[in-house]
């Protein structure tokens, strides 16, 4: 019985009494996870992103730090490897966004562009390079370091001077980018990388951007994420990376940084082409 009838009152028994203040406890739990489920501030699990080193050593801090404003409560977990293990991490379930410079086959991934970085030959102005414009034969001179084997920058490299260079031409693999940078700021090679990755040394003028008469293809960069709904928020982060990476091309400009393909109208070429 949950009430007492009389002619003139209904009154709570003391079993609807109880019921009542039960009920009350129900409602507001349900209310408060209702909020949370909704709030993405609230939001309080793991998410873990891989990213190529072009990426880390350019928008990446900034992709973080507005993370962090926006979902104050995520952790995140970060790996920094080549495209080629990053996708195959992001394939076993080891990664939940990738960001790196090919899309990702399977229909349990989805990509957002995060537009392209020019790539550029790049040397120390202790080797004494004129202005003069280069071809690939004068630039097999001199020794020549280049990103991870087997990464896009790499098989870009590797494809260039063996269809337009008579010479024989050995590629010095350097895993780190910043090792890289270092060494040919030292003035002990060249190298073709992102000018994205490089502005505190060609500002200090310790490299300086060589003319060459072929130009390089560009590091097209995308957001891989699993949207097999494990984790919710994956596509929300990936989009959070594509807005860094657009304030990151606005501020510098075309030459440095290109903006996401939509921001061009052709959102779907790089992904098909990718492929």
């Amino acid at each position: 019985r949950l009430f007492d009838c009389n002619h003139r009152e209904v009154i709570l028994t003391i079993d609807c009494a109880m019921a009542l203040l039960l009920s009350l406890c129900m409602l507001k739990l349900m209310r408060e996870m209702r909020e949370d489920m909704l709030d993405k501030q609230a939001f309080a699990g793991v998410i873990r992103i891989g990213a190529i080193e072009s990426i880390v050593h350019s928008w990446f801090p900034e992709f973080l730090a507005l993370l962090r404003t926006r979902y104050p409560r995520l952790q995140v977990e970060i790996a920094c490897d080549t495209t080629v293990h990053l996708s195959e991490q992001l394939a076993r379930g080891q990664l939940d966004l990738s960001l790196q410079a090919k899309p990702v086959a399977g229909s349990a991934v989805g990509h957002v562009s995060l537009g392209e970085f020019p790539m550029a030959w790049v040397g120390s102005p202790q080797l004494s390079i004129g202005d003069e414009q280069l071809s690939l034969n004068d630039l097999s001179a001199f020794p020549i370091m280049s990103f991870a084997r087997g990464s896009e920058p790499y098989t870009a490299i590797e494809q260039l001077l063996c269809s337009e260079s008579s010479a024989r031409v050995h590629l010095n693999c350097i895993a780190s980018v910043a090792t890289m940078i270092r060494v040919v700021c030292d003035g002990l090679g060249i190298a073709a990388v992102p000018p994205a990755i490089i502005q505190r040394e060609l500002a200090e003028q310790r490299l300086r951007v060589l003319p060459v008469d072929r130009e390089f293809p560009p590091l097209r960069l995308v957001g891989a994420y699993r949207n097999d709904h494990e984790n919710p928020l994956t596509e929300d982060v990936a989009r959070v990376a594509e807005e860094a990476a657009t304030a990151f091309a606005l501020r510098h400009g075309q030459a440095v940084a290109r903006l996401p393909l939509h921001e061009q109208g052709s959102v779907d070429g790089v992904f098909m082409q990718g492929k």
